[in-house]
């Protein structure tokens, strides 16, 4: 018998996309939704596609991801953002994974969607994420942004795509870009690191190399350029951000 499976998402006001995300992981035995504070109708949508939902109180990305986790009524547990889709293949390949598992955690391509076109290249794609996992062999970190599964485990690799369907406008998303690199920033000050004038100047330099150059993000046209410009602004912004703080906590 494959082993059972709870569906994870964590949502604020995200009733425009989640009825989408729902119905790509309806496969699972469970689907819970932990919200935290929506109040566009998120928790009424979620119930009416047959989700278990518990609301609580914002913990931070990481936390909050693990909290859920912890609710979830099986110990395979597959975590997906509201914006996210579960494609056919990528389905497929969790079902006959499941039905054997050759591991305790996975990771899978995510694709994402960006000013209109499916990124194929650069920094876009394949963007492997872990998503699925046996909870008593991973966890999420504790980071209030850019969150990841922690784990000894090896991690294996599913065929087939997670869709990342943001409907977020450019303003939107640099905005976004905006909350997480101050709260990058403010992890390294915490955690006692520093930045120096060489750093803040090249590490974008490496970036844009690396990911429109050598892994072809140049193919991916005028939305490609876009989304690593941001992903380099964003290397120098965290640094000149920590910089300002280590300044002002002097």
């Amino acid at each position: 018998m494959p082993a059972a499976l709870s569906a994870v998402v964590i949502t604020r006001n995200a009733a425009t996309q989640l009825e989408a995300c729902l119905a790509s992981v309806a496969f699972a035995q469970e689907t819970l939704v932990v919200d935290s504070g929506s109040t566009d109708g998120t928790v009424e949508r979620a119930r009416a596609r047959g989700a278990r939902v518990i609301e609580h109180e914002w913990l931070g990305f990481g936390r909050q991801k693990q909290f859920a986790v912890a609710q979830a009524a099986h110990d395979w547990v597959l975590c997906i953002d509201a914006d996210e889709r579960v494609s056919a293949p990528l389905r497929a390949s969790i079902v006959a994974e499941l039905a054997a598992p050759r591991g305790h955690v996975y990771a899978m391509a995510r694709c994402n969607r960006f000013m209109g076109r499916w990124l194929r290249h650069g920094e876009g794609y394949p963007d492997w994420n872990t998503r699925l996992f046996h909870r008593q062999h991973a966890r999420w970190s504790d980071d209030a942004v850019h969150e990841h599964v922690l784990t000894t485990a090896s991690v294996g690799r599913l065929a087939g795509d997670l869709l990342h369907e943001s409907a977020e406008t450019l303003e939107r998303y640099l905005d976004k870009q905006n909350r997480y690199t101050t709260l990058q920033a403010e992890r390294m000050l915490a955690d006692g690191r520093d930045a120096g004038a060489l750093q803040m100047l090249f590490s974008p330099v490496v970036r844009f190399l690396k990911f429109y150059v050598f892994r072809l993000g140049f193919l991916d046209g005028v939305p490609g350029l876009v989304h690593i410009a941001i992903g380099c602004m964003n290397s120098f912004n965290k640094y000149a951000k920590l910089r300002a703080l280590r300044a002002g906590s002097r």
